[in-house]
């Protein structure tokens, strides 16, 4: 697989509990040829799975819409609850260049993906990040905003009209977001407190949108399961604003409220450079490189 041409995806489903569901959507997606499923993630408070899969272009697109068929048919909006915000069945649908492929070119796919999953689906398709045809809808927390049960309003407003599909929701699957963009790491933080309040107030002063870091998003969660809550975070760009330094300030505003970090998540898959980044942060060490680290060199060396 090294010599190829790689696209990821990282599709988000909006099922997190039910296994069999989740196993039969992981199937669609190993029976293309050529794609490799490269990880699943389920969270039963968040009640979302999120997968991980590469391939080339063409494969990566089938798989998207094998599992797509499968999120439609098998996930009941009208029933779904989680904390977790969700406007779809297959709630967010981005392409990420891997290895000789560009970001015009993921623009490409997702605007063909977007396109077939109206005209196969019935599901309304809003393109998001790189692929967006308007500034607003760049950022995917602004598509989404009012959820599933607030788009059917949301919808038939003029500037809300989907870029592929009637501006009608799926009565049951909603509407989806497809996106390319660069390497995203979806982070959270779990604090030792139950009062949803605390998570809050520091998502607001973390998120770039209120003041807080560049390059991150924020929310406030309460994850009932294990009677805790969490700043779940997406940062948007790991190299300019890294994972030590979200992790700091979400411990030093923890600490006004007098509220612990009990433990830190990565959802997905995580580029090496940014634990290696953090790892040298926490271990102080002053001659950081990339290149101290023995199973780099050792494939720099046999790839040449």
């Amino acid at each position: 697989m090294t010599s190829r041409k790689l696209v990821e995806c990282v599709p988000n489903v909006s099922a997190g509990r039910d296994e069999d569901k989740i196993a039969a959507m992981a199937e669609a997606i190993r029976a293309v040829p050529g794609v490799y499923l490269l990880d699943i993630q389920s969270d039963p408070d968040h009640n979302r799975t999120v997968f991980t899969f590469v391939g080339p272009a063409e494969p990566v697109v089938e798989a998207a819409l094998r599992l797509a068929e499968l999120a439609v048919k098998l996930i009941d909006l009208r029933a779904h609850r989680g904390e977790h915000p969700r406007m779809g069945a297959l709630d967010v649908l981005p392409f990420v260049p891997v290895r000789g492929v560009t970001m015009g070119d993921c623009v490409m796919l997702a605007r063909n993906a977007g396109a077939q999953i109206w005209e196969r689906f019935g599901v309304p398709v809003y393109l998001y990040a790189e692929a967006a045809t308007r500034p607003e809808r760049q950022d995917l927390a602004e598509i989404r905003k009012g959820e599933f049960e607030g788009f059917f309003e949301k919808i038939r407003r003029r500037e809300w009209a989907p870029d592929f599909g009637d501006p009608v929701v799926h009565p049951t699957a909603g509407v989806c977001a497809v996106g390319a963009r660069e390497f995203l790491i979806a982070y959270n933080v779990n604090l030792g407190t139950s009062e949803l309040r605390v998570a809050k107030e520091i998502a607001k002063a973390v998120r770039g949108s209120s003041g807080g870091l560049r390059y991150v998003k924020a929310l406030g969660l309460e994850l009932q399961g294990r009677g805790i809550v969490q700043v779940s975070m997406n940062l948007t760009d790991f190299r300019k604003t890294p994972i030590a330094r979200v992790t700091e300030l979400v411990r030093r505003e923890a600490q006004r409220f007098g509220v612990p970090v009990v433990g830190t998540e990565i959802v997905g898959l995580v580029p090496e450079e940014a634990l290696l980044e953090a790892a040298a942060y926490y271990l102080g060490l002053e001659n950081y490189s990339p290149d101290i680290v023995l199973e780099r060199k050792l494939a720099q060396a046999i790839e040449s």
